[in-house]
């Protein structure tokens, strides 16, 4: 079972339609993992077309509205089976030994394998392949030697990471195939991949990581002159 998932604004959005596409693509691959999240999501559809539809009386703000849907959707999450929770686990722990399988929402960007893209080497261990980007948010795959880490750094802005192959931890936890990770300014972390697999990671940033160590820091003009804010 996962353990780590979009935050339910990001999902509401998500199912309103108003999510960002950079940040739509990072949440459909999120969901092919992730039945829990499907769930919320259908919920989400139905309670906010429900919602949205009905006549608010006029003491009745948009903040009571929203305030009411949430309220409604704690009550439908409340209402899960522990059938379901142990589906969902046996279901994570099968697709862990797959192999390789390019996520439906990338394959307009990897077609087959992930050897085909462009990478970016910034360092042995580690190399970059930038996808996409929208509006200064840039969407690229990062990808990790087993047993290998990323420098220390922190965030100029928001960084969600979703593990589409092996696993890491850091600071606050560990993170396996399908988990959804969100950093912003107040994180500072230092990915460490775990050493029976490589990891693949599929990266959203609207602003240039910040390495902190005093000889990685050498490497962020690189990582800014890459990333379309900057540019």
């Amino acid at each position: 079972m996962l353990n780590h998932h979009p935050s339910i604004e990001m999902l509401t959005d998500y199912a309103a339609g108003s999510l960002a596409l950079a940040y739509s693509l990072s949440v459909s691959t999120h969901l092919e993992h992730c039945s829990e999240c499907q769930q919320h999501v259908r919920k989400l559809e139905v309670l906010g077309a429900n919602l949205f539809t009905q006549t608010a009386p006029e003491n009745q703000s948009l903040s009571f509205l929203k305030q009411s849907f949430f309220e409604k959707l704690t009550e439908e999450e409340q209402d899960r089976t522990s059938e379901t929770l142990a589906e969902n686990k046996q279901k994570s722990v099968k697709n862990w030994f797959d192999d390789y399988k390019i996520p439906a929402s990338l394959r307009q960007f990897v077609p087959n394998n992930y050897d085909e893209l462009s990478w970016m080497k910034l360092s042995p261990s580690v190399k970059i392949a930038t996808l996409c980007d929208e509006d200064g948010i840039q969407v690229s795959l990062t990808r990790i030697k087993a047993g290998a880490h990323i420098p220390t750094h922190t965030h100029a802005g928001e960084e969600i990471t979703l593990v589409l192959e092996g696993a890491f931890s850091d600071e606050k936890g560990v993170y396996g195939r399908g988990d959804f990770v969100s950093r912003n300014a107040s994180h500072k972390h230092k990915p460490m991949v775990t050493k029976d697999a490589e990891c693949i990671c599929l990266t959203v940033l609207d602003a240039p990581i910040e390495f902190t160590g005093w000889l990685t820091r050498f490497f962020n003009p690189i990582m800014r002159r890459y990333h379309p804010q900057t540019q």
